[in-house]
């Protein structure tokens, strides 16, 4: 399935990054015309897709002819391809012979998602094995990884990287995701944000404060928020205990936990209703998901009345919620895993933490100092305009494009 895309200028983004503009018009030159094929999982929900609506316009714009695709597949694929994300981030789940012929089945329906590209940037593990059945070896092909790899279960990695054979090359966000044997076909570059996505782009104080009022949030009270799936690896229980642990000091405290309900994650229901029963009848917990017609300009309103915003996954590819909180001057306090670690630097623009009471005495350091809160948004703002916006990842997908085609 083609998802339809609205266009995007790369002019656009000038008043932020200047004249950066024309360096990258001329990167892209020589591959002006060059059919560039995304496929992924699914058209919203997630960080993937989020990325893929903002950047596959702006390739566009420097003249690549490039698109979207999204794998169709039954409830049952993407059961077996949420066991590959959880073993590949080294879960000790067992996968059948008949759920491996399951994937196989699928991929292979979909092969004709490819048609006469000549890049293909195939997303994350659920449509993997679609290049085992397409006899196209001049094409160039890019997996691109969204998850921590660095220690995945050796039993399911060993047989599903035989789907990544025929690939060119791996991208990962770091390069410590790099599996061993793979590396001189690894590189490395992280995602991005989209500062003029709805997500990001400004709002004015009046709408932030009817968004807060429509999902019952007070806004004159300090706000903890935490954005992130329904998800075994996000940890929301722990981040329910951390609010709690602030609570104590600071009764007048409350948290929003902020999701998608995605459809390639049959198992974020599940623990939807687990994070439910564990946040019991607490009315300053404010659960503000789609289901509650949440969308991007309303996480956008939620993220900018943040007083600090909380992440306490113990896996995390990336996680492009710090750097929506950091963009937005808001800093973030969060464990220290996988990309996490470049986007927060510890006492700079946030704090970085494992156990739930050191997180709590972090947040409850910057709910109280409003010196301190202005100090480490300045500096998050800054971080990630240099390192973690859309023209930043645009120019990292062209250079691999241009790599790749020399």
């Amino acid at each position: 399935m083609d998802v339809v895309l609205r266009e995007r200028s790369i002019e656009e983004y000038r008043t932020i990054i200047g004249n950066e503009v024309d360096e990258i018009k001329k990167l892209a030159e020589p591959l002006k015309g060059k059919k560039v094929l995304h496929v992924n999982a699914t058209a919203y929900g997630g960080g993937v897709a989020e990325i893929l609506h903002n950047l596959v316009p702006l390739m566009r714009s420097v003249g690549l002819d490039a698109r979207w695709r999204v794998i169709e597949a039954p409830d049952e694929f993407f059961n077996v391809t949420k066991k590959f994300h959880n073993t590949l981030q080294g879960a000790d789940i067992e996968i059948s012979e008949e759920e491996w012929n399951l994937y196989e089945e699928v991929c292979r329906k979909n092969a004709e998602l490819i048609q006469d590209e000549e890049l293909f940037v195939i997303h994350d593990s659920q449509p993997a094995a679609v290049r085992k059945f397409v006899d196209l070896n001049d094409r160039k092909w890019i997996w691109r990884c969204h998850i921590d790899l660095s220690t995945p279960n050796m039993k399911v990695w060993q047989k599903f990287s035989q789907y990544l054979e025929g690939y060119n090359r791996l991208v990962f966000h770091l390069e410590e995701y790099f599996p061993q044997g793979w590396k001189e076909r690894s590189i490395a570059f992280p995602p991005s944000i989209d500062p003029l996505s709805e997500k990001n782009r400004d709002l004015d104080e009046d709408t932030i404060r009817k968004t807060l009022e429509r999902l019952e949030i007070d806004p004159e009270r300090p706000l903890i928020t935490v954005v992130a799936r329904f998800d075994p690896w996000k940890d929301l229980f722990s981040a329910i205990d951390v609010y709690r642990l602030v609570k104590k000091e600071i009764p007048e405290v409350q948290l929003a936990v902020v999701s998608a309900m995605a459809a390639d994650d049959p198992e974020g229901w599940f623990f939807f209703e687990k994070v439910l029963r564990y946040a019991g009848t607490d009315e300053d917990i404010k659960f503000c998901t789609n289901l509650k017609g949440v969308g991007n300009k309303e996480v956008n309103a939620i993220q900018r009345a943040t007083t600090v915003a909380l992440h306490t996954a113990t896996r995390e590819g990336f996680g492009l919620v710090i750097s929506e909180a950091l963009y937005k001057r808001v800093p973030v306090v969060a464990r220290p895993v996988g990309g996490v670690k470049i986007q927060v630097k510890h006492g700079e623009n946030g704090y970085l933490a494992w156990e739930r009471e050191d997180l709590a005495g972090y947040v409850v350091k910057l709910i109280k100092d409003e010196e301190l809160r202005r100090k480490m948004g300045e500096k998050g703002r800054q971080t990630v305009v240099e390192n973690f916006i859309i023209t930043v990842h645009l120019k990292n997908y062209l250079k691999l494009f241009l790599d790749l085609l020399r």
